[in-house]
């Protein structure tokens, strides 16, 4: 199913302004966000419908339609697992109009035993996830009326593996240091390329997933901020920096971590794109309303007063709003998984005849990546690596 380009837009959007935020290693998914805050925008009113129509990027009365349009782009989409789930406490009645734009399957109940209730929404977004993610990211109050919870679990195998070997950086934040190193020779030089962006250059490696996923590996100079090289990287998606490709580079340090050679070689060889990076493999929770203007958040987290007419009579404000997000790259593949939920709560030396050519890209040092479903260049988990896996002898593939 085709996603219209403004809301996919709208969605790396989201995940270009979430980047800004990002200084130190994270994983996140605003395509695990923005339908939530969509549905919500949809039934808000007064300022808080104005802010969470800003922060989702497109007028609310369109929000909900374009956040159903989303989730069964998702729901089709090769490699994704995805689901919307909604629970509500039995005395609470939605508005039918908002209530029947939600999936019949998604709509749970709240018991009002805290135990059995964090019980049966760990176990969704474990389940929804392939166990991924084990905990819903939600703190269940007394009070709680309602959760609206996404989730996404992302899988892909290299359609080329990778060779597993120990890296020791010679500089860098990561000198010193035995990390599991991912080596791959390839022909095609256009993998890689490099954009001149206002902030520095950024070399970019697409990482070719076989079932239509790839992930986007960013490094940029030494001297930008990872939110700056993650915001790059959004911007190469939506043509707004050129990236000039691998075989139309100069010879020399070429871009950030790449440098072209001639090589001489004794018989006709095609050039060569050798790259080098590591294994990571992290987790991490975010606190949307930490960062509620970013969100759209900070009228409909007053609970002095209701702030959703469209939900529901009874007077409603933003509780909880969290995300737990994890990302693996591997020798054979990446995984990524996102739940995001939001609670409401009352409101209140031969002879070388020959000459080619031999790219190397070198991911020694803090990188960004972008997990993103090639057809649509949707960004569906996004991250700044830190943290890479260290060597042991008995390492193993994922």
């Amino acid at each position: 199913m085709r996603i219209a380009r403004a809301t996919t837009g709208a969605v790396n959007g989201l995940t270009s302004r979430w980047a800004r935020t990002v200084t130190d290693g994270t994983a996140f998914s605003a395509a695990g966000v923005w339908p939530l805050l969509a549905l919500l925008a949809d039934g808000a009113g007064g300022a808080a419908r104005a802010e969470l129509a800003d922060a989702v990027g497109l007028p609310a009365d369109q929000a909900a339609d374009a956040a159903r349009e989303l989730l069964a782009a998702l729901a089709s989409m090769r490699g994704l697992n995805s689901a919307l789930g909604l629970w509500t406490k039995r005395t609470l009645e939605l508005k039918e109009t908002w209530a029947a734009g939600l999936p019949a399957e998604a709509h749970g109940v709240l018991m009002g035993d805290k135990a059995a209730d964090r019980a049966a929404l760990d176990a969704w977004a474990e389940k929804r996830t392939g166990g991924l993610i084990e905990r819903m990211p939600v703190g269940l109050t007394d009070g709680t009326e309602m959760v609206l919870a996404s989730a996404l679990a992302l899988r892909t195998d290299w359609m080329r593996p990778f060779e597993e070997t120990p890296l020791w950086p010679a500089d860098g934040p990561w000198r010193g240091r035995t990390l599991v190193g991912l080596n791959r020779w390839s022909a095609l030089l256009d993998r890689v390329g490099v954009a001149e962006t206002p902030d520095g250059a950024v070399t970019e490696l697409k990482v070719l997933g076989s079932n239509g996923v790839s992930v986007h590996l960013l490094l940029g100079e030494e001297r930008m901020t990872p939110g700056q090289v993650l915001t790059a990287g959004v911007d190469i998606l939506a043509g707004r920096h050129t990236v000039v490709p691998g075989p139309r580079l100069p010879y020399g340090d070429a871009g950030p971590g790449l440098r072209i050679e001639k090589m001489r070689c004794v018989t006709p060889e095609p050039p060569t794109l050798l790259v080098r990076t590591v294994a990571y493999d992290m987790t991490a929770e975010h606190d949307l309303l930490a960062a509620h203007r970013l969100f759209g958040l900070t009228t409909a987290r007053d609970a002095t007063q209701g702030h959703f007419p469209g939900i529901s009579d009874a007077p409603l404000a933003v509780g909880s709003a969290r995300q737990s997000a994890m990302a693996r790259f591997g020798a054979l593949g990446f995984r990524a998984g996102a739940v995001t939920a939001v609670a409401a709560v009352p409101g209140g030396a031969p002879e070388f005849r020959y000459v080619t050519t031999l790219a190397r890209a070198t991911f020694d040092r803090p990188f960004g990546f972008l997990a993103l479903d090639r057809r649509t260049r949707l960004v569906l988990a996004a991250g700044w690596v830190t943290d890479p896996e260290p060597y042991r002898e008995e390492s193993h593939s994922m």
